[in-house]
């Protein structure tokens, strides 16, 4: 066995112990002997590996404004406790530039530290995910994962592999090493505990932590995560394909509504209450062909090329020379958000991947992808740089690792089989589903939007749950998710319903309010 081969793991089993001695040096470099070790002003001069601390700011309690790219306002975050803002740049490699923001309570710090995720192709940091958990006496972190521009767009990508490596994986990690080190050199405590938790984009970015970085966080809340990244691009365009307009004919954004309806008059009762919701869309089999028109195009209808283009919405791309499922379907009650993909334009998020990581060009146009070969070339080129699917979490598990799964069934960006299929695949490696139930749970949210929204209830609490899960030992049996009608921001929730780890589902007792959560219990169908 050569020494080539003895690196890999031996560098892998080496990083937890890396991540120690940065936290361990900086305490030292600080002289660490109170409960405090420095200043917010003082950490400018904290020395850590390939970094440069660029702010160090004690900032009031009340209200901040933070920067966008270009140096222009954000909207202002209200309601904000007092705490530290440390803005830093690290640079791993010569064509990097990560850039993260870490804030820390300046009083009654829980002891623990949390990471945000981004959504798209990040490019900026979320600052209102590090408000949230401020408030609630985190230390947080987000990082820009290396380049700053919009979240539609990877141009960034072009000529610039090492960005890439950064968005797939290394920012975050970055900024997860160096956010313990300072907040180590800061309070002169350590960690309780670290959690990450980001959705779409940001639910691929826990998922690459749990595989690649297993000792980065002790519990991980993955939302409607972006974890095929390849596949999921593909999707994108076949869904753009049947919304846009083309010499077979389209599905226009205006009919949407009319076909949503369809689908919840044929199957809102099917699990035993009329509420506008299907609480597994699985069991519901509407065929787009009962609104087939009987003569011209009208509003009220579809024509022939229209329900074609619904059925392959809902069956999702698949290869027309193998026949294999390339990514799953939308399914039957999501049809209202496949706006995300629909439009008069090229689809930015998912055209740019074929444009700059795969062919570097441009001008690509998105009609002319090819559903085989062009889906392996994007495959190949990844390899596993931004992709995060590999079920073995066997490590991260080890450790004590929780992952908090959930997607909403309404998704019209990211089709919620995905997020099964992955979690079935984990239980799969573990030995079945009874075996990772301390580990990994799902949870899915019928009428829930892609990652927030929707017609069903989709406010709740995963961190909460997360910590009981973490802290006590007491995995989650059901979470309360809300639904909060539109208008201000205090309005009160008009439903709750429980979402239940899956494969079980949330039933009606047959007494009360279906609006209340209490009256329904977690079964299997």
């Amino acid at each position: 066995m050569s020494a080539r081969t003895l690196a890999t793991p031996m560098r892998a089993s080496l990083k937890p112990f890396v991540a120690s001695v940065l936290v361990f040096s900086a305490l030292f470099a600080f002289g660490v002997r109170s409960a405090r070790a420095a200043t917010c002003e003082s950490l400018a001069t904290l020395a850590l590996p390939d970094t440069t601390i660029t702010l160090a700011e004690a900032e009031a309690a009340g209200k901040f404004t933070p920067p966008k790219p270009g140096n222009l306002p954000g909207p202002p975050l209200d309601n904000l406790p007092a705490f530290c803002r440390v803005a830093v740049e690290v640079k791993p490699t010569k064509d990097s530039d990560i850039k993260f923001e870490l804030w820390m309570p300046a009083s009654e710090w829980n002891g623990k530290f949390m990471g945000l995720g981004n959504g798209g192709w990040a490019g900026e940091i979320s600052y209102s995910g590090i408000r949230d958990a401020l408030r609630r006496g985190y230390a947080a972190a987000s990082t820009d994962t290396g380049h700053e521009g919009s979240g539609g767009d990877a141009s960034f990508a072009l000529g610039h592999p090492e960005k890439v490596i950064d968005f797939g994986y290394r920012a975050v990690h970055e900024m997860t090493v160096k956010s313990k080190a300072i907040i180590a050199a800061f309070y002169g405590n350590a960690l309780k505990h670290s959690y990450w938790n980001g959705c779409s984009t940001g639910g691929k970015q826990g998922l690459t932590e749990a595989q690649r970085f297993p000792h980065d966080y002790d519990g991980i809340i993955a939302g409607a995560p972006a974890n095929f990244f390849t596949h999921l691009i593909v999707s994108g365009i076949w869904i753009a394909e049947a919304t846009r307009e083309g010499p077979t004919g389209y599905l226009p954004k205006e009919k949407l509504p009319l076909l949503h309806k369809g689908v919840v008059d044929a199957c809102d009762t099917l699990d035993g209450v009329k509420d506008g919701l299907l609480e597994n869309p699985k069991r519901c089999h509407s065929d787009p062909n009962v609104l087939l028109c009987k003569g011209a195009d009208g509003p009220e209808c579809l024509t022939a090329a229209q329900v074609e283009a619904a059925k392959k919405i809902y069956a999702g791309p698949k290869n027309p020379r193998t026949g294999e499922q390339i990514f799953p379907g939308l399914e039957p009650g999501s049809e209202n958000g496949w706006v995300f993909f629909a439009g008069e334009r090229e689809p930015p998020i998912v055209a740019s991947h074929f444009k700059y990581l795969v062919f570097k060009n441009p001008n690509w146009d998105f009609h002319t992808l090819n559903f085989d070969s062009d889906v392996a070339l994007a495959d190949k080129l990844d390899k596993g740089i931004i992709t995060a699917t590999n079920p073995n979490l066997k490590e991260f598990f080890a450790q004590g690792g929780k992952l908090l799964l959930y997607h909403g069934w309404n998704d019209g960006a990211i089709a919620p089989q995905n997020t099964i299929n992955y979690y079935n695949s984990v239980a799969d490696a573990m030995g079945g589903s009874a075996k990772v139930q301390d580990s990994v749970r799902l949870f899915m949210a019928p009428g829930m939007d892609h990652c927030y929204g929707g017609d069903g209830p989709f406010d709740f609490d995963t961190i909460a749950s997360l910590e009981q899960w973490v802290e006590k030992g007491k995995a989650p049996d059901l979470i309360v998710a809300a639904h909060l009608p539109e208008g201000p921001a205090s309005a009160k929730p008009d439903r709750t319903r429980p979402l239940c780890p899956y494969p079980h589902v949330a039933k009606y007792n047959g007494s009360g309010s279906t609006d209340d959560a209490s009256n329904f219990v977690c079964a299997k169908e």
